[in-house]
């Protein structure tokens, strides 16, 4: 008999249900892994939602265990965890994290998952695909000792950015957004915080994940001379304009940009995309973490929820997505 589970699609932009789906017969080196939580990467996925992943980014922007295409249907997503249910004896029992969409039950190979520390409650792991992403930016960014850097953007990127530089010694970082109740986030994550208006300028390096034309201009302002901007922003289909006539030149700006697909060439030739991602893991183990899951809703709602957190009558840094209870 043919075992099913049940998943999300995004049937067209804006219209998602809950389909059921069959599942393959786990294979000697496969996992049946039952999932516990999800998270929604709101950034990513409510573009994905309305549809506006760019025609020639299509390739680019596949989730891992992506079924479908753009702009739909689709089934999309890559904050997963789960119990092991079936598989290797080693793995059988244990919390793993997946970058695999949110779906009741899913089978892959053993070698997709990777172990949640037991310092790691299952709820917080969710975010692991996030501080992966900000993990792959530091690396790229390289900050120094002492350095002055602002996070613009207190988005869940952003969030995670400002919460591993808060980690660096003698680091000054400051997150920077519109939304003043930012702030106790950014408290809570031991980072400064400012409205873009009363942002401290001089930075030696600025981390934009704002998705804003106006974030990534307030950026190059609050840089010091031959600093650098490393965007995280994706923008979809949207077209941005950079003020380069300003003092770009002769303050001697750079703005990098950072994304997570490939491993940072800084670190490419010692580490894995499994090393980064069991470092993220790794980084969970801090409690304050906690602060970035804004939101939680039951599996069977999210066909509801997903519309109101692209539109922003849900605010959310990662909602996240229980199952079976």
């Amino acid at each position: 008999m043919t075992r099913t589970a049940a998943a999300f699609w995004l049937d067209s932009p804006g219209q998602g249900a809950i389909r059921p789906v069959g599942l393959p017969e786990p294979g000697p080196g496969d996992v049946l892994v039952r999932t516990l939580f999800s998270g929604v990467s709101r950034g990513t996925e409510t573009l994905v939602f309305d549809g506006r992943v760019p025609a020639g980014q299509h390739a680019a922007m596949r989730a891992p265990f992506q079924e479908g295409d753009f702009p739909g249907p689709v089934k999309y997503g890559y904050l997963n965890v789960g119990v092991v249910e079936e598989g290797p004896a080693a793995l059988v029992g244990r919390t793993v994290f997946c970058l695999y969409p949110h779906q009741t039950r899913y089978v892959v190979p053993a070698a997709a998952v990777t172990e949640v520390p037991p310092s790691v409650p299952a709820g917080r792991a969710v975010l692991a695909g996030t501080v992966e992403t900000a993990v792959n930016a530091l690396w790229d960014a390289a900050p120094l000792i002492g350095d002055r850097i602002a996070v613009v953007g207190g988005g869940m990127v952003g969030c995670s950015v400002a919460a591993l530089l808060a980690r660096f010694p003698g680091v000054d970082v400051q997150l920077v957004d519109a939304d003043p109740a930012r702030a106790q986030v950014a408290a809570a994550l031991g980072a400064g915080f400012a409205l873009p208006g009363d942002a401290l300028g001089d930075r030696d390096l600025v981390v934009h994940a704002s998705a804003t034309e106006a974030g990534l201009a307030r950026s190059l302002e609050l840089l010091r001379p031959e600093g650098t901007v490393l965007e995280l922003s994706w923008y979809g289909d949207r077209s941005v304009a950079l003020p380069l006539g300003e003092a770009f030149h002769s303050r001697r700006l750079t703005v990098r940009g950072s994304q997570v697909g490939t491993v940072s060439p800084a670190r490419s030739g010692s580490r894995t995309h499994a090393d980064r991602l069991a470092l993220a893991l790794d980084l969970l183990a801090d409690p304050a973490l906690d602060v970035l899951v804004t939101g939680e809703c039951a599996f069977e709602e999210l066909p509801d929820v997903l519309p109101r957190l692209a539109t922003g009558e849900l605010p959310a840094l990662c909602h996240r997505v229980r199952y079976g209870r």
